[in-house]
């Protein structure tokens, strides 16, 4: 059986995956796209086709040999944008520690190199399989010489493959004479002319019948129609030029030795390092974790059972001025904890039936004894830590995410990479994709050693990232507001808020009823039936049958995007009822149906609350989503009666009013802003009336819409373009409307400039409270990413400082219902507002608490107003 010989185009995979793939950074700002692409293709082909041999040619940047030919060839490519050229050295470097043989040629490009050995691999007797994302490359496929052409979509990776065969059936000519072909049509994107006027078609045409530019050269007179004919014999020597153009140069004079392309152990450590440097979380399965990190901190790992050592162990953590604890448990309680007593001295503790409750009650006495605890994940250690909160207790992950609020995920190894600059095993390297419990069971060696990381990382990482977060300026962010929000948000969830199971079913019930009448409504219309779920078929009836307007192609058919819909849907009444049925059908899956498996044995839904998710710092909520229900929709509103109060309580809602605006409106210090908050209520009548210079009392109710829309756009750096598809307008007159904006209240113009402006010279967007929001994109070449990131820029400050203020409220608040020792419990945060389940007798001291910790959270020049209402059921309280 034939050796496999695999060689990569690299400046071809790497371009491919660049433009393929979204734009990706890792926490220190470098991109990775491209690197990524090109290393899930490299493995793609690893695994499939399993080779000894292997090598990566690029190109040297400098003139081939075909530039001294042709001095435009490839003179209309535009330079390489910088975010990819930083991608290639990082490559390049991956490729060396992984002992892949990388190949260049000053004066001839990577195909002509790759060309070169795949012939010389053929008379070596190797099976070769050349891998590149340019077609160029079919010449060279024959019957044992093997094209393999990936394509990226939407992260996933398909890959053509070509034998000389392949070519044929494609293409309806040989590889050979594809260069024939190119010597004819041209290439625009390497500035090769061909014959000017002939196009691929024509070129196909005419080498499928005279196989050469020379025989249909000699031919011309037969080819029809005359102009064709007359192209070619006007323009032969350019057609020549071109073809030794096109030609890949499989004669390179190379000195490679075919053994330096023998593939060895590809997953070393050096390879492990940049891996984890890039943030390829996903990609460390590959390697062997009992290899790729060596610490000498794992001597210090210990394993202990007895009672004497435990004891011992938690007598010698609160000697010190630290500790890092980790303590791990699921609803059945504690299974395991790890103390790193010093760096020196770190314990995993496997729980037995004997060690329980002692260790509970170790784990207690020592978050209770006043040393400092460093720990990472706390708010799901106090489900079954009784503890209150205590300022000698820190949540590193919650620092982290203060410091960089971008990534994905603070876990111990990221806290080690950013504030240790050392490399520790993921958890996926150490117990894979089990959970930790099963881990726990299943590999309890390598749980041990997992955890004790955990505990040592948080002890030896604690400092370095107090000391980031006071030099940032976010230290008091940290301490006084993110902590203390932490015990907040466990008790909601532990709270938890009731749900009527009957009221739940029967509003399911209804959604039922009401989605099969819209289909049989829909299908009766069309007059057949169809799969209202399929945006192909619907596409083809909606587009291709009934010839509505807006149709948009795409490869998969026509687009049934939400907004083309809301286009047609106020002349076209079938789109209005698509349309409805989808929100009902979404309403049921995801509300009526799955709400059903969330509540628990006490009747209540015990949500997730996630501080570290949204990049503003608004809390966000999960399993689940107790803040998207929607409400734009009478149906949508009415989920919210399902949402009730235990017997004897009842539901007090509180929402900020015009939150945003109040900040735009303080942090600009815009006089004629803050005077028209002032003078009356109605903030968008006199945005209108001073907009379209209309008195107060003559403002129409579409100019108050639109006025409106303008207020809550312009904190969000609206567009005319954006304006002007939210309000149905043309674009100058959306532009029309925020220029007068903008002249009316000018400060806001400029406190949005100075936004951006600030955001590109730190790097960071800041709110009224020191929170800082990383704005990478304004640095991008590419003109929608940086456009995104003036956005984030302008709206960061704004919508950062409303999520401290609820924050804010939500700890006041919740403090308070328990100075006072109420039975009253805060069940709900949703954006600008907070939702309280209030005993009826304290129902008059909740209004008294709410109305004044919310209004006081923050001192603005515009006063902050809330409305407050309550009600038997979320959707009567709102």
């Amino acid at each position: 059986m034939k050796k496999k010989l695999v060689l990569i185009d690299g400046n071809s995979i790497l371009n491919r995956t660049f433009y393929a793939l979204p734009e990706l950074t890792n926490s220190r700002g470098i991109h990775t796209n491209a690197v990524y692409g090109f290393v899930n293709i490299l493995f793609k082909i690893l695994d499939e086709e399993s080779p000894e041999y292997l090598a990566v040619a690029f190109d040297v940047k400098m003139p081939t040999f075909r530039h001294d030919m042709y001095e435009g060839y490839k003179g209309t490519r535009k330079p390489m944008p910088p975010e990819l050229q930083e991608q290639l050295p990082i490559v390049k470097e991956l490729l060396a520690a992984m002992g892949i043989q990388i190949m260049e040629k000053p004066g001839y490009e990577a195909d002509d190199v790759l060309g070169t050995l795949a012939k010389i691999g053929k008379t070596k007797g190797f099976a070769v399989s050349l891998v590149s994302g340019d077609r160029d490359m079919l010449q060279l496929a024959t019957d044992d010489t093997l094209i393999r052409i990936p394509k990226t979509k939407f992260g996933s990776t398909e890959i053509e493959d070509y034998y000389a065969d392949d070519v044929v059936s494609k293409y309806g000519v040989t590889p050979e004479e594809l260069i024939e072909v190119k010597a004819l049509m041209g290439d625009a994107s390497d500035n090769i002319p061909g014959v000017p006027g002939i196009g691929e078609k024509t070129a196909l045409k005419i080498i499928t019948e005279f196989k050469d530019i020379e025989n249909a050269y000699a031919h011309r007179e037969e080819i029809k129609p005359a102009r064709t004919s007359n192209l070619l014999g006007d323009n032969m020597e350019t057609a020549r030029m071109s073809r030794k153009l096109a030609a890949i140069d499989t004669k390179v004079p190379l000195n490679y030795d075919f053994e330096d392309f023998k593939l060895k152990n590809l997953l070393t450590k050096e390879a492990y390092q940049i891996f984890k440097d890039l943030e390829f979380k996903r990609l460390l399965s590959r390697f062997d974790f009992k290899h790729a990190d060596t610490n000498d901190i794992e001597e210090s790992f210990k394993t202990i059972l007895s009672m004497d050592e435990i004891r011992a162990v938690f007598e010698q953590a609160e000697k010190q001025p630290s500790a890092g604890v980790r303590a791990f448990a699921t609803g059945s309680g504690l299974y395991g904890a790890a103390i790193a007593a010093t760096e020196e001295n770190i314990y995993y503790i496997p729980v037995t039936d004997e060690n329980r409750s002692f260790l509970s009650e170790m784990l207690q006495s020592l978050f209770a004894s006043g040393i400092k605890i460093a720990t990472t994940n706390l708010k799901e250690q106090l489900k079954y830590l009784d503890l209150e909160y205590s300022d000698n207790v820190y949540d590193l992950g919650i620092g982290a995410y203060l410091m960089n609020p971008l990534k994905d995920t603070y876990h111990h190894d990221d806290l080690a990479r950013d504030y240790l600059e050392m490399t520790v095993p993921a958890s996926e390297g150490l117990i894979g994709k089990l959970s930790p419990e099963a881990a726990a069971v299943q590999k309890p060696e390598e749980f041990a050693k997992y955890a004790c990381y955990c505990a040592y990382v948080s002890l030896a990482a604690c400092k370095p990232l107090l000391e980031r977060l006071e030099e940032s300026g976010m230290l008091d962010l940290y301490l006084n507001m993110e902590m203390p929000l932490l015990y907040a948000l466990h008790e909601m969830e532990k709270v938890g808020i009731r749900v009527e199971k009957k009221a739940l079913e029967e509003y399911g019930h209804e959604l039922g009823v009401r989605i099969e009448g819209l289909t049989k409504e829909i299908h009766t219309e069309i007059g057949r039936d169809f799969n209202i779920n399929s945006p192909k078929q619907l596409g083809e009836i909606l587009f291709n049958e009934l010839k509505l307007p807006f149709a948009k192609k795409t490869k998969t058919g026509y687009s049934t995007s939400a907004d083309i819909l809301e286009k047609l849907a106020t002349e076209f009444p079938i789109v209005s009822k698509i349309l409805e049925y989808r929100q009902l059908t979404k309403l049921k899956s995801t509300y009526a149906d799955g709400l059903a498996g969330y509540i628990g044995p006490d009747n209540r839904i015990h949500g997730t609350f996630n501080q570290t998710i949204a990049a503003t710092g608004r809390i966000s909520s999960t399993e689940p989503n107790l803040q998207n229900i929607p409400i734009r929709v009478e149906m949508g509103r009415i989920i919210r009666k399902v949402f009730v109060p235990e017997p004897g309580y009842i539901f007090v809602d509180a929402d900020y009013s015009q939150i945003e605006l109040r900040i735009l409106a303080s942090l600009s210090g815009d006089e004629n802003l803050i005077r028209a908050y002032k003078e009356a209520s109605d903030i968008h009548r006199i945005t209108a009336a001073k907009v379209f210079n209309t008195p107060l009392e003559e403002v129409t109710n579409t100019q108050r819409n639109n006025a409106k829309a303008v207020n809550f756009g312009i904190v969000y750096g609206i567009s005319s373009f954006g304006l002007s598809q939210g309000l149905s307008i043309t674009r100058k007159e959306a532009a029309k409307y925020i220029e007068q904006y903008f002249k009316t209240y000018p400060k806001v113009k400029e406190f949005l400039d100075k936004s951006v402006e600030d955001a590109k010279k730190n790097g960071y967007a800041v709110t009224m409270f020191g929170r800082r929001r990383p704005v990478p994109e304004l640095k991008s070449s590419n003109f929608m990413q940086r456009s995104f990131g003036e956005r984030v820029a302008m709206n960061s400050p704004i919508q950062g400082t409303a999520a401290d203020i609820i924050k804010i409220a939500m700890l006041n608040v919740n403090r308070e219902l328990k100075k006072q020792g109420l039975k009253s419990k805060i069940v709900l945060q949703v954006h600008d507002e907070l939702l309280v389940e209030a005993a009826i007798e304290e129902k008059e001291n909740v209004y008294e608490i709410l109305n004044r910790e919310m209004t006081n959270a923050a001192r603005m020049s515009v006063p902050l107003e809330i409305g407050i209402d309550e009600g038997y059921s979320w959707y009567d309280a709102h």
